[in-house]
């Protein structure tokens, strides 16, 4: 059976099944939630999304320039955040609008895991990937803001995730980016298959959301939730 072998997940190989489970639960479980308005007696248990899917992945691509329609995005998945804040967060935007367009075309169509190793090693710097990315900062809702514009070429890095990733890290490498590359692309086949086996249940994410989602459930000590989601009989398909 195909694993995915993810240091930064945990030491164990990922069994495919498991893997698959995991999304599942990220993406179509639910959970319960007891709603009452304020001008209402008596209330009603209702059934909500257990994770950001609906309200992130899934959510519509904002057109122009970075900006509010990217803060929601990014609210969907991290929170709402107070008018300060939102309007830090809007500068923050703009700031880093340029180094977003460099990274772009720097990688001249190819995806994440399809950049080459120097693009996240100091000794190839300055202008790769990496320092690009390494300047434009860990702000949590800066990172989902670009992630949700490019899923398949911004990694989605909170500081639970971040912990994750540091002691992985080799000498010369620009960030924790080089980590997730160097995962994606020794588990290109694993990361493959998952996808394949995702589909018939309509779930279309790149290979690093997919890294991203494990690797989140893993260090939030989230996983087996999603995974006994995910294997629910009852879950929506």
């Amino acid at each position: 059976m195909t694993s995915l072998v993810l240091p930064s997940v945990g030491p164990d190989p990922l069994p495919l099944d498991t893997a698959v489970a995991a999304v599942l639960g990220y993406a179509r479980g639910r959970r319960p939630l007891y709603f009452r308005a304020p001008n209402a007696r008596t209330g009603r248990w209702v059934s909500l999304p257990a994770f950001g899917y609906e309200r992130f992945d899934v959510a519509r691509l904002p057109d122009g320039p970075l900006g509010e329609a990217d803060i929601l995005a990014a609210e969907g998945l991290h929170g709402r955040l107070d008018p300060e804040a939102w309007a830090a967060l809007k500068d923050r935007l703009r700031d880093v609008a340029p180094l977003h367009d460099a990274v772009i075309e720097r990688a001249a169509g190819r995806r994440f895991e399809e950049l080459p190793d120097d693009e996240f090693s100091v000794l190839a710097e300055p202008g790769t990937v990496g320092a690009l990315l390494r300047e434009i900062g860990g702000h949590s809702h800066v990172a989902a803001a670009l992630h949700h514009r490019r899923p398949d070429l911004f990694p989605l890095l909170v500081r639970t995730t971040r912990w994750q990733l540091l002691p992985h890290l080799r000498e010369g490498d620009s960030g924790v980016e080089a980590v997730i590359h160097r995962e994606l692309v020794a588990n290109a086949d694993g990361f493959a298959a998952l996808q394949q086996a995702l589909e018939p249940y309509g779930v279309a994410l790149t290979a690093l959301r997919l890294h991203d989602v494990l690797l989140w459930l893993s260090g939030s000590l989230r996983l087996t939730h999603a995974v006994a989601l995910g294997r629910d009989d009852a879950l929506p398909r």
